[in-house]
């Protein structure tokens, strides 16, 4: 790709469309080249928001991916500077996740799996040929170019990537996402391109069942696992899965990064380059029934810490928590293993927030705000006409949900409500449950039963827009009722509620109510 000259304006040839997502310093629209017709994505940069240190990862990952031109990496077409913007066109990728294509898919087998690591070590190949490391590996880095079957896989976001000199290993920070993380990154040694091909293998390990072979919910214990390389192939799951494809994982998985595949190496093992003779074409239900609530946690889990840091202002910027350790200097804190974690320039940076790093369009990781392509996920808050339609769209399906709750509707509570969804509530006495067993009690023998009338008010609703698939509400419920006795009574509450988009249709997903006048027990009859 030829650089750009010095004079060129970016709107001397391209024509700006709408918008597709908003970062803490830019904004994501899609663009037509003038000269053909093509469309693209077109990153804008206020170059005047940024910091010295921004404005050099920018520059880093400009540079690298201008260098990068591969049919499976998200590809920069073009890079503009002016005098307070810097423009960067990419690929309109409009495919979504590679995941979550595949559990709407019909069919899925082993040589399913197989096509898509090849894919995926393809692209790392070339990026390790030309002395690249991505350093952020993840699912919601892999993107289909379209929603045509057979689309090819994307990978995407290059802000944490690096370049270095042939084989080096040095320390170049703390970066990536807890659950992909190399054991030599743990332990803060040094490192280099064998971090992708260790993150490759936590991939597959899910690409094959269904969930990671690293998980605990304490941050700490996950390290351990991940440093031990202590990982295994439970029974019965793993029993359909042929031998060879276990001998990949294990070669990817492989404590000792200098003794770990490289992606070269892998892309002539027998399980990738014979894939009709080796890997199985039998349909794994299991492994999509599994997917479909993996990635349902990490939309979710993505989903609440977002709505933590917007409505707790934890961080101006809306980055990661930051705080002090013992020693004095300063580390971002996760629990979450979808959460992308880097400390190599916290000090700089302190809570000031840094360049959006979400530089290929899009879902990032929930500490960023991120920029999408279309239907997926952004989580800065939208400010035009299309936000706040979907603003009211979240009040409104709250109040219908509350509507069923007051006339006893559980048919209809049950529609509007995802199957496995949770909740706090004073009634589970601290206790996080799960599913409609719970509410059901309260439907069948509670509400609608006590009161003659109910009226439900939603006071200061407060909707954060997750993405045109997510989106949190806080709010005060105040409700009005007459109890069997004609007495008129009212209560309050605060209530929080995440929604997920699913089919075209709005599910709540997860809520949590305060502990003031729960809305089951209407009237002091209800307790006689």
């Amino acid at each position: 790709m030829a650089a750009p000259a010095a004079c060129t304006r970016f709107s001397d040839n391209y024509d700006l469309k709408e918008e597709l997502g908003k970062g803490a310093f830019s904004v994501v629209r899609r663009c037509v080249q003038k000269s053909t017709g093509l469309e693209f994505a077109a990153k804008i940069i206020n170059t005047k928001k940024l910091s010295a240190r921004d404005f050099q990862k920018l520059e880093r990952e400009a540079r690298i991916c201008r260098k990068l031109q591969h049919p499976n990496i998200v590809r920069l077409h073009d890079s503009i500077q002016e005098e307070n913007f810097h423009y960067l066109v990419f690929d309109l990728v409009t495919g979504g996740e590679l995941f979550e294509d595949i559990v709407a898919r019909e069919f899925y087998s082993e040589a399913d799996a197989s096509h898509c690591i090849q894919q995926i070590l393809e692209s790392v190949n070339h990026c390790h040929t030309n002395g690249v490391v991505h350093r952020d590996l993840k699912p919601e880095n892999l993107l289909l170019a379209s929603k045509a079957k057979g689309a090819a896989v994307k990978l995407a976001d290059f802000g944490l990537a690096i370049e270095v000199q042939g084989e080096q290993h040095a320390w170049f920070g703390f970066a990536g996402t807890p659950g992909y993380l190399s054991p030599e990154v743990l332990k803060k040694e040094p490192y280099g391109k064998p971090v992708d091909i260790w993150a490759c293998g936590v991939i597959l390990y899910i690409l094959l069942v269904g969930y990671p072979p690293f998980w605990d919910e304490d941050q700490h214990r996950l390290y351990a696992q991940i440093k031990a390389g202590a990982y295994d192939y439970p029974s019965p799951e793993w029993d359909t899965v042929t031998p060879e494809a276990k001998n990949l994982i294990n070669q990817m998985l492989t404590v000792n990064p200098s003794k770990r595949i490289t992606a070269s190496e892998a892309l002539k093992h027998p399980w990738i380059c014979q894939r009709e003779r080796v890997a199985s074409v039998v349909h794994r239900q299991e492994t999509v029934d599994c997917l479909k609530k993996f990635n349902a946690r990490r939309k979710l889990k993505g989903a609440i810490l977002t709505t933590m840091l917007a409505t707790r202002n934890f961080s101006k910027s809306g980055r990661s928590i930051i705080t002090k350790k013992g020693d004095g200097s300063q580390v971002k804190e996760s629990t979450d293993s979808s959460t992308t974690l880097e400390d190599d320039d916290v000090k700089e940076d302190k809570v000031k927030g840094g360049v959006d790093r979400s530089s290929t369009v899009i879902a990032k990781d929930p500490e960023e705000l991120r920029i999408v392509c279309p239907n997926k996920t952004i989580s800065q808050i939208s400010t035009n006409s299309y936000g706040s339609a979907r603003k009211q769209e979240v009040i409104k399906m709250t109040e219908q949900l509350l509507e069923a709750i007051n006339v006893g509707d559980y048919e209809a509570y049950t529609k509007i409500c995802d199957p496995h969804l949770t909740a706090f509530e004073p009634e589970a006495l601290g206790n996080l449950v799960e599913g409609m067993d719970f509410h059901k009690f309260y439907f069948d023998n509670v509400v609608g039963k006590n009161c003659k009338a109910v009226n439900t008010t939603i006071l200061n609703p407060t909707v954060h827009l997750l993405g045109d698939d997510a989106a949190c509400i806080a709010y005060v419920r105040l409700t009005q009722y007459m109890d069997k006795q004609g007495a008129a009574h009212s209560s309050q509450c605060e209530e929080t509620r995440i929604w997920h988009k699913r089919d075209n249709k709005w599910q709540n997903v997860h809520f949590h109510r305060s502990s003031n006048s729960p809305p089951f027990t209407f009237a002091p009859s209800a307790h006689k």
